[in-house]
């Protein structure tokens, strides 16, 4: 057999190893995107069977809309779109949405691909579009929701009506330290799944101007209503005492950044 001969055969052959090759990465990216349904398919519930925290009220409208779940006045001087964290169901959050919605701030938590704000970092859009009389709003979220949130501040820093993020057991690994954006960061003195370290490394990427509050007694799940989460320290307060410090928290922080960046009217001298 000549040289050529071989040359002929070793090119024949590759055709075949191409096909075995792509046919082994399609069954491994078969077998990855099995294991991860199998892992999303694992989530926190809400708690509230019933949807009784979904029920609207004169004094507290609460909206159903594209993926998300609106709360209190749409026509509110201030809006706060919230992303759920990781492997929770977003309507477990109707408890605090209803909390900052009675302080004033209209909020709405959107749903997420999967329960992963990772897989919709842009979900503020919707929302914000959907409600064109609100100028100031804030995006935040728990956990993974916060730090997806805080990307999507990152990327909107130089819109006008974007004000800045708010942080539930969360850190920001986006650098918002030069942006003019405000920051509210909130979280359990008992959470024991929030990474402390990196909630310290990663205070420097915060604005000048935000503000960190430890809720004593609060853990991680506290922020929801999905029951305890697994590696959760244990709360010495009750849930619904850690949402309504939070939202005591947050909706100081938001409204008074609002109150502040708003011009006040000029004293007109007095008629003689």
């Amino acid at each position: 057999m000549t040289s050529q001969d071989n040359i002929n055969r070793s090119r024949a052959k590759w055709p075949r190893r191409l096909a075995i090759a792509l046919a082994i990465a399609l069954v491994a990216a078969c077998l990855a995107a099995g294991a991860f349904l199998v892992y999303a398919s694992s989530y926190y519930h809400d708690a509230d069977a019933h949807h009784e925290n979904l029920a609207s009220t004169a004094q507290l409208p609460v909206e159903q809309g594209d993926g998300y779940l609106a709360f209190g006045d749409p026509n509110a001087s201030v809006g706060l779109v919230f992303y759920p964290g990781a492997k929770v169901e977003y309507s477990a959050y109707a408890p605090l949405m209803r909390d900052l919605a009675e302080r004033g701030v209209f909020s709405v938590v959107v749903q997420m691909p999967f329960n992963f704000a990772f897989f919709d970092i842009n979900a503020a859009d919707r929302v914000r579009a959907a409600y064109p009389a609100i100028t100031s709003w804030w995006v935040g979220g728990h956990s993974l929701g916060g730090s997806m949130a805080a990307q999507y501040a990152a990327d909107h820093a130089d819109d006008p009506s974007m004000k800045g993020v708010v942080l539930a057991a969360s850190y920001s690994a986006s650098d918002l330290s030069h942006a003019n954006l405000g920051a509210v960061s909130v979280y359990g003195s008992n959470d024991q799944v929030l990474n402390r370290s990196k909630l310290e490394e990663n205070a420097g990427l915060l604005p000048s101007e935000s503000s960190t509050v430890e809720i004593a007694g609060g853990n991680h799940a506290g922020f929801g209503d999905y029951g305890p989460q697994d590696g959760d320290g244990s709360a010495s307060i009750s849930p619904e005492q850690q949402r309504g410090q939070a939202a005591d928290i947050i909706a100081a922080y938001l409204l008074d950044r609002e109150q502040a960046a708003t011009p006040q009217s000029a004293s007109l001298p007095q008629a003689a």
